[in-house]
C-alpha cells in the first residue's frame, strides 16, 4: 500500500508545476482577456457603491431574502424592471495579489493531496506510469477542470469564461498526472 505521507514529493511538485503553469496562462497566453469586461458607467455605479457603504461581501439584487417573498408581485416587478445582478465587493486599496496567490497554491496542494490519496487506494507500489496517470490527472481534472462549472449554472458567470478554464485546468489535472506517475514509488 501507498502512503499520501510517501507522496510528498509529487504532491508538492505537482502544485508548483500547476502554480507556474497558472501563472503563464494568465500573464503571457492573454485568452483569459476578456474574461471580465468594463460596467458601463463604471465611475457612477462606484460612487453609489461608495456612498451606500457597502463594506466586502456577496450582493445579489434585487434581494428577496426568502423563496417565500421571492413569489411577491413586488419582487417580480423589480425583476423584470432589473437590473439583476450578483456582485463581489472587494476591499477598496487592495492591491497586490499576494493573499490569492498564496490561497491557490493551498488549493493546488489540497488538489494534489486528494490526488493522491484516490491513487493511493487505487493502485500500489510499482503500478505502471499510466494507471497512476490515469487515477491522479482524473482526481485533478474533477477539482480543476469541473469545479468553477456551478459558477456559470447558478451565478451567471459566462459559459465562454467556464470553458476557458474548464481547458486550464485539463492542462493543470495532465500536469498533476505526469508529476505523479514519474514519481510513483516502486516498492
Amino acid at each position: 500500500m501507498v502512503t499520501v505521507l510517501s507522496l510528498w514529493l509529487p504532491i508538492l511538485l505537482a502544485s508548483v508545476l500547476v502554480f507556474v503553469a497558472s501563472s503563464v496562462i494568465h500573464m503571457f497566453l492573454g485568452y483569459h482577456a476578456g474574461d471580465y469586461t468594463p460596467i458601463p458607467g463604471e465611475e457612477g455605479v462606484a460612487e453609489a457603491i461608495r456612498r451606500g457603504n457597502v463594506p466586502p461581501g456577496n450582493y445579489t439584487m434585487p434581494y428577496a431574502g426568502s423563496m417565500k417573498a421571492m413569489g411577491t408581485p413586488e419582487f417580480k416587478e423589480r425583476v423584470a424592471r432589473g437590473p439583476v445582478a450578483m456582485i463581489t465587493v472587494l476591499p477598496a486599496g487592495q492591491t497586490g495579489m499576494g493573499k490569492q496567490l498564496g490561497s491557490w497554491f493551498v488549493f493546488n496542494l489540497l488538489v494534489s493531496i486528494f490526488a493522491a490519496y484516490t491513487a493511493s487506494r487505487a493502485v500500489g507500489p510499482g503500478a505502471e506510469y499510466l494507471e497512476v496517470f490515469r487515477f491522479t490527472a482524473t482526481a485533478a481534472f474533477l477539482a480543476y477542470g469541473l469545479g468553477s462549472w456551478s459558477e456559470s449554472i447558478w451565478f451567471g458567470r459566462k459559459w465562454s469564461t467556464t470553458l476557458k478554464n474548464t481547458v486550464d485546468g485539463l492542462i493543470y489535472a495532465l500536469l498533476t498526472g505526469v508529476v505523479f506517475g514519474w514519481l510513483w514509488p516502486m516498492s
